[in-house]
């Protein structure tokens, strides 16, 4: 190895869960082996005994854990108001239909989202940020979809945009404007996907406001030709998909995704294996949203079993957002992705690590302490990666290094 610089950075007398799938140890785990950064990267993993000679700081973590930093792939961050009166009602007896009727819903939330300021959905925001930031998370996606015009769309990619030039977090917005019908197109929701297609979609590509396209193919949402009206447009623009498919019924969505090789398929409780059998030939990682499940009191169960019979890699996330997974945990959302879902604690680790990252178009940069990747990592009070999984409820968090920087 060649000799370190004055400025690179030791990290020594630590326990490394790699979570790189080179390493044959659970979790990718390494003892006795110092991390080297330099600048933002990660330099090198070595031995403690072959340490090259050089000035360079070292920082000994006394025999602590350290993992890649956490990322959420899956989250709608930014948005007006709540929903915990309607929340209220539902437990009270109070039919959804009903709610809806009465202006809740998702419609409560665009509402409340385009009546809002910039300042005040940035602040709102911020609060639910520090939260997953506090439990480790170092990379988070930030979908939009409670605006569902051109202004509110882009007032909170804006706001997205504002807290990963104030945060030392690195976020990746997404497009969603069509998570729903807004309430002035409930008669014409084609015409609603045509303005998306043709003038929200291009335009705020343009402006360099998101790096995906999200739909919520379903039979609530759009369906399966109109979801693929999107997908078509955004790939004549050379736009990354994603959908939200198979959360509530099978209607062949991440089949869809998986067709325009697409970065993910979400939700997926009622995926089929013919919907699998494209997502492991499409490479599209199957991300599990546990939260929304619990918060809805689901029983269809995403297919699991068959996921890694063919080879689908498995994210996890927090799906945080006002209706049905008010959760800013990723440990929370790991731990139900175990309990609920049948995961080991390693796939849930590999979960909001690697496969993370390969949901976001960065698992070449990200989720991994290797040579070459982001140097963003946790280090931990704690010795095993199972204590975060375990117990949510205890943060055994020590120190975050975001792009090798202590912060």
């Amino acid at each position: 190895m060649q000799q370190l610089h004055p400025d690179d950075v030791i990290w020594r007398n630590a326990r490394l869960a790699t979570l790189d799938p080179k390493h044959s140890e659970p979790y990718g785990l390494r003892e006795k082996v110092a991390l080297i950064v330099r600048g933002q990267t990660i330099l090198a993993l070595v031995p403690e005994s072959e340490v090259p000679p050089g000035h360079a700081h070292q920082i000994d973590l006394e025999g602590r854990l350290v993992t890649p930093g956490l990322i959420d792939c899956h989250t709608h961050l930014v948005f007006g108001g709540d929903r915990a009166a309607e929340w209220e009602q539902r437990l009270n007896g109070v039919s959804y239909q009903t709610i809806s009727a009465q202006g809740g819903g998702i419609n409560a939330t665009v509402t409340a989202t385009r009546s809002s300021d910039s300042d005040t959905l940035l602040k709102r925001a911020e609060q639910r940020l520090h939260r997953l930031m506090q439990e480790g998370v170092t990379t988070l996606e930030i979908k939009s979809g409670y605006g569902l015009n051109a202004q509110a769309e882009e007032r909170m990619l804006r706001v997205a945009q504002s807290l990963a030039q104030q945060h030392p977090v690195e976020i990746s917005p997404t497009l969603l404007a069509a998570h729903a019908v807004p309430a002035e197109y409930r008669h014409d929701p084609d015409a609603y996907l045509t303005q998306v297609c043709e003038e929200i979609m291009p335009a705020l590509w343009r402006q360099g406001l998101f790096e995906a396209v999200d739909v919520f193919c379903e039979n609530v949402g759009f369906t399966l030709a109109q979801t693929e009206r999107v997908f078509r447009a955004a790939a004549a623009l050379g736009i990354p998909v994603k959908g939200h498919v198979e959360q509530l019924s099978s209607l062949g969505g991440a089949a869809l995704v998986s067709r325009y090789q697409g970065l993910s398929a979400d939700h997926i409780e009622y995926l089929d294996e013919a919907g699998v059998r494209a997502m492991a030939q499409s490479g599209t990682v199957a991300v599990l949203l546990p939260g929304a499940f619990y918060f809805l009191q689901e029983r269809q169960r995403p297919p699991v079993g068959l996921l890694r019979k063919h080879g689908v890699p498995l994210a996890v996330a927090t799906d945080y957002n006002p209706g049905t997974s008010p959760f800013a945990s990723l440990h929370l959302a790991m731990n139900m992705a175990c309990v609920q879902f049948g995961l080991t604690p390693e796939e849930a680790w590999a979960g909001v690590t690697r496969h993370a990252a390969q949901a976001l178009g960065r698992g070449a940069t990200h989720g991994q302490l290797s040579a070459g990747f982001v140097a963003d990592f946790i280090v931990w009070d704690a010795e095993r990666p199972v204590e975060m999984v375990y117990e949510p409820g205890r943060n055994p968090l020590y120190q975050r290094v975001f792009r090798g920087r202590v912060t």
